[in-house]
This record gives C-alpha cells, structure tokens and sequence, in this order.
C-alpha cells in the first residue's frame, strides 16, 4: 500500500458570472454556465464565449481550442464548429488515465458496430524495462474498417501516448496507418503499433492465408 499524506477532493466547478450583467446584453446562462450554439455564439448574436463559462469539457486545451474558434468565427467569419474538436483528456493519477473519443457502450447508441483492440503494457519491452507494467492501451474501431472511434490508456504516460492517437484520429489515419508506421525501439508509445499489427492480422482471412499458401507454392 502506496503511503500519503493528504487526499485532494475535488469538488467540482460552478461558472463565475456575478456581476457581468448579462440579462442586458440578451446573454442566456444558467447554473452550468453561458449558453452557446456549436459555433460558440451566444444568445446575443454579436456576443461569444469560449473555455470553461460555456464547456461541458473543462480542460485548459480545450479552452485554447475553443477560443481559436471564436477567433475566427467572430473576427474572420468562420463557420468552425466546436464539436468537429477531437478532444482527448488526461487524469494525472499514477498510473495516469487518459481517454480520447467514444467509448464501447456509447456506440450502439450511434449506429455503430465497434472492434476493441488490447494491448497489456506487461507484454511492452519499454514498460517493463521501466518498471511500469501496470496498465493498457485499448484502441476501438468501426466494425469492417480501421476508423478509429476511441482509445483509453492507462500508464505512466498516457497523457503523451494518448495524442498519437488523437492525431490519427484528426487526419483521418486508421489503426492499419499506426500499424505501418515505424515506432522507435524500445518505447512505451510501441503498445499503440502493437495494435495496428493486431488489426492487420484479422484481415489475413481464411480465404487469404490459402490463396497467399497457393501463390507461396506456385512460385517457388
């Protein structure tokens, strides 16, 4: 048992708007905060708002991202919408918890046949040379595709491996891209490769490992 010396409990947040007059301006609010649509306009149309007054997602990347979208919405006449961000988070406990995406039991309610990938941080060359064999990279994708849907990683760095996925994620590249990428040896970042090979694998069907064994013996 790990030893300590106080627990930090966390309370929650509550949106500081006492004294901004709001109701004058035709700004809506409420107890979580100043209601925006998804371009971060508010109820007053010449009137937006960005970060932690208007976000369910209370992070400080969020709220750099968010205030890049106002920006150009409000100076440049953007039409950027906050729920195009691929957003991914970090919880800073040891091993560290980090998630990006959708998670298993969200997307039936979308539509969506998902595929899980595990990879144990125990069967990591890095990890256990470091000593931090405690956790997982777990990478979930569309049923029938590489599309990646979401990933949780649990380990002493998730808060760095969680934005390889992320980028992915942005642009477009499936878990057969991080599969075909060359991860330098030996690092912790090599569980998200892992998976990639393990997506590889499930398209070497039946039917393809006995027309790759006919091809093999016909040409040798």
């Amino acid at each position: 048992m790990k030893e300590f010396d106080a627990i930090l409990v966390g309370v929650g947040r509550a949106p500081n708007t006492e004294g901004l007059e709001l109701e004058k301006v035709g700004v809506a609010y409420d107890k979580f905060g100043v209601k925006v649509d998804e371009h971060l306009r508010t109820t007053n149309p010449r009137i937006y708002a960005a970060g932690d007054i208007c976000l369910a997602p209370k992070f400080t990347h969020t709220a750099d991202f968010s205030a890049r979208i106002v920006i150009q919405n409000a100076l440049f006449m953007g039409r950027k919408r906050f729920s195009a961000l691929t957003i991914p988070w970090c919880t800073n406990t040891d091993p560290e918890i980090a998630h990006v995406g959708l998670y298993e039991k969200e997307a039936p309610a979308k539509g969506l046949k998902v595929r899980t990938f595990v990879q144990k941080l125990e069967d990591v060359d890095r990890a256990i040379l470091d000593g931090e064999t405690e956790g997982f990279v777990k990478i979930m994708v569309e049923d029938g595709s590489d599309r990646i849907l979401g990933a949780t990683i649990v380990s002493s760095h998730a808060g760095d491996m969680i934005s390889e996925i992320s980028v992915a994620m942005n642009n477009g590249v499936g878990l057969a891209g991080i599969g075909a990428t060359i991860h330098p040896y030996p690092t912790q970042a090599e569980a998200a490769r892992k998976l990639g090979d393990a997506y590889n694998r499930t398209r070497l069907t039946p039917f393809a490992k006995s027309a790759l064994g006919g091809w093999l013996r016909w040409t040798r």
